[in-house]
């Protein structure tokens, strides 16, 4: 059974991408710890991130990197924390969230909620900074 993001990946569920290539995708968390909170996925379906192959890994990593440096640029927040859970979602995926605080990255306090035009709103920001030379 196809996880929840290989969905995304081949259209299959609406999401707010604000970031593609031929071996990684990036968009927003649905269920938002912080304004901005992104998720980063290599395309190839893989459980856990230490599986991956070494060079994709390495490219999943560095394409954060550069995601995490806009992110900050264009989301008001003290820094960008980077997560690795993937126990809700079986496919390798990083998170990335605008902090302010510790609890920004709490992921058992309630989740944010934002309309679709606030979702959408927010891709076009970050996807805008990352289009930036």
């Amino acid at each position: 059974m196809k996880s929840i993001f290989s969905k995304i990946i081949n259209r299959e569920i609406p999401s707010f991408i604000v970031y593609e290539d031929n071996d990684y995708i990036a968009f927003l968390d649905a269920y938002p710890l912080a304004k901005g909170h992104l998720l980063v996925v290599p395309k190839k379906e893989v459980d856990k991130l230490f599986d991956l192959d070494k060079k994709i890994y390495e490219g999943l990593m560095s394409l954060s990197y550069e995601i995490a440096n806009s992110l900050e640029k264009c989301i008001p927040c003290l820094r960008v924390g980077m997560a690795v859970i993937g126990i809700e979602v079986p496919h390798a995926h990083i998170h990335l969230i605008p902090m302010n605080s510790m609890d920004d990255i709490n992921f058992y306090k309630p989740k944010l909620t934002f309309t679709y035009e606030e979702f959408l709103e927010i891709s076009l920001i970050i996807k805008n900074q990352l289009e930036k030379p």
